[in-house]
């Protein structure tokens, strides 16, 4: 089945420097995205209710973005297999923007967006936003 691009963005009442730390590091990312992550090299291993996912960490820039590659789906479609998370800070506002750019199947999409949500929500909780 084909999946679907979605972008989701969230307003984030923090600074760049700490939202990167919470998106880029094994301690960041276990306190709102996984209940635990381990690094090995460029591979990061999330763990949910004891099972792990593998994720190639395929690029990033400092206190801009992240972009993460699903390696159980290495041998899919390459456009398809990786989520972004991006720093975007409003030149007008000077808000703070999360967003999250991820593939769904078309019948799980719905559900993949609620759970960035429950996930960002948790984000927001930790740092205060």
């Amino acid at each position: 089945m084909d999946k679907e691009k979605f972008q989701r963005e969230y307003l984030i009442n923090a600074s760049k420097g700490i939202l990167y730390n919470c998106l880029s590091t094994p301690s960041g990312l276990s306190e709102w995205f996984a209940d635990d992550v381990n690094i090995r090299k460029d591979v990061y291993t999330f763990l949910w209710d004891g099972a792990g996912e593998d994720a190639r960490l395929l690029t990033k820039k400092r206190e801009e973005y992240v972009k993460f590659k699903w390696l159980e789906t290495e041998e899919d479609d390459d456009d398809k297999s990786f989520f972004e998370l991006r720093i975007k800070i409003d030149a007008l506002t000077g808000e703070t923007a999360l967003i999250v750019t991820d593939f769904a199947e078309e019948d799980e999409l719905e559900e993949s967006q609620l759970l960035w949500d429950s996930q960002v929500d948790k984000l927001k909780r930790i740092l205060g936003s």
